[in-house]
């Protein structure tokens, strides 16, 4: 029987519409309400420490209340609170930020900002468009995302994620958006299928759509390196090593949805680097400031650059940027953030502590409960399914109760349907990650005697 709401969760209900939330439901339960962070920890408003085991929304890389994130934005907020890059104006923390993250991501040349991982993708499209059309190809517009993927919820965005919840009574996906395989080998591979021949049928299946659609008709494709709102999902081995020469033979740009995996978190500075993938543009945000201030940012190759820039000449301008695209004191934390990754070593260290989070997860696999563990550097999934299958007849329904049971155990996890994602702040210790870890298996212990 639910408690009664305390005066703020009352005033919570009567004032907000969450995301991600049953509204109907979240009225009985009330919020929980958190109101402070220090390292990998959270604390609500009853003094109960959490270990945030999902970095906020997989973005708080260096945790919480990190002094030198928060001393930054102060001096910035001295300094110059506000200012814009419209109109060829710019400040020293914009141009020192594009210049720290084209020095670590590959072949990349411009850099463009925005707010969130959302507006980022939301400009890739625009972008890919702008050049065809700059190139003389009106036609050549459709974008091939994956299902299960995740981009965000704008209207573009949102029509390129594959999940329906993301669809259902928003009118989505609108058209132009594509939809190919999902490339999880556990879940989507056939009955004695190898995973090499998995990964020969979904290049089949992505050369069929482009067959289908026409690949003069088609601008781009667009992929996590690992998909995060999805599920934790890791492409099968060698997946896009495949399917890098079927976009360069049929001319379709390659956009990296870096927004989760940039910055360290799968052991390299990007996860493109660890999963193959050559990408002609990247997304990024979320750990680019360490979750500290909301900003993104779309970094392009250089054919892009040449063919957009020069297509401003001919046009006067270039009619698209966001208010808050490059905010000064968002650039000014995302170039101390990017400072202290180099500086303390945050790929690497998340290289070392890869292995033991990865045997956490392959422990967990043996539990009754769990039908597949996965994990790249710190992000790792428990897909929960009963014995001997690859998911429940009513899907979505297990994942929650067990995300609840960690939660009474003091650890916050995320249920992503009956997926319990691991996206923990990568300075974690190898304590504190022992620490994450040890009350799983009381909890799916618990989940299972709830579900029968």
């Amino acid at each position: 029987m639910n408690q009664p709401l305390s005066n703020t969760q009352m005033r919570d209900v009567a004032a907000l519409l969450h995301p991600y939330t049953n509204a109907e439901a979240h009225k009985k339960t009330g919020a929980h309400m958190i109101i402070r962070g220090e390292g990998v920890r959270v604390f609500d408003d009853a003094g109960k420490p959490y270990i945030e085991g999902m970095a906020g929304l997989w973005c708080c890389g260096l945790g919480f209340s990190h002094p030198e994130l928060v001393d930054a934005a102060k001096a910035q907020m001295d300094m110059l609170p506000y200012y814009h890059v419209f109109s060829g104006k710019s400040h020293e923390p914009a141009v020192e930020l594009a210049e720290k993250i084209k020095e670590i991501a590959p072949g990349m040349a411009r850099v463009i900002y925005q707010s969130s991982g959302s507006e980022a993708n939301d400009t890739q499209i625009k972008l890919a468009w702008y050049y065809n059309n700059a190139l003389g190809r009106p036609e050549k517009k459709k974008v091939i995302a994956r299902v299960k993927g995740y981009h965000g919820v704008t209207i573009v965005a949102a029509s390129m994620t594959g999940l329906p919840y993301n669809h259902k009574d928003f009118d989505l996906p609108v058209d132009r958006f594509l939809h190919t395989t999902t490339p999880h080998y556990w879940k989507e591979g056939h009955e004695g299928e190898t995973k090499a021949e998995f990964v020969t049928r979904l290049v089949a299946d992505l050369e069929a759509l482009i067959d289908r659609e026409g690949a003069d008709t088609i601008a781009a494709y667009i992929a996590e390196p690992v998909m995060g709102a999805g599920g934790v999902i890791v492409p099968v081995e060698g997946y896009f090593e495949a399917i890098m020469p079927v976009l360069q033979k049929h001319d379709i740009l390659c956009i990296a949805d870096e927004v989760i995996t940039g910055f360290g978190r799968t052991g390299n500075w990007f996860g493109s680097q660890t999963l193959g993938m050559q990408p002609t543009s990247m997304s990024m945000a979320k750990q680019l400031t360490g979750g500290y201030a909301p900003l993104s940012a779309v970094a392009i190759n250089q054919d892009m650059a040449e063919v957009i820039e020069g297509n401003t000449g001919k046009l006067g301008t270039f009619g698209h940027g966001f208010t808050y695209g490059g905010h000064p004191v968002g650039c000014a934390v995302g170039v101390k953030a990017l400072e202290i990754y180099h500086r303390d070593r945050i790929p690497e260290k998340v290289a070392a502590l890869t292995p033991k989070f990865a045997a956490h997860l392959e422990r967990l696999a043996e539990h009754p409960l769990v039908g597949e563990a996965r994990s790249c550097g710190l992000m790792g999934g428990l897909e929960l399914a009963p014995a001997g299958k690859k998911g429940f007849d009513q899907p979505g329904k297990v994942g929650p109760v067990a995300a609840a049971e960690m939660l009474k155990r003091g650890v916050i996890l995320r249920a992503i349907g009956d997926t319990l994602a691991f996206c923990p702040p990568m300075i974690i210790s190898q304590e504190d990650m022992d620490q994450m870890f040890a009350p799983v298996e009381e909890a799916l212990d618990a989940t299972l005697a709830q579900i029968g």
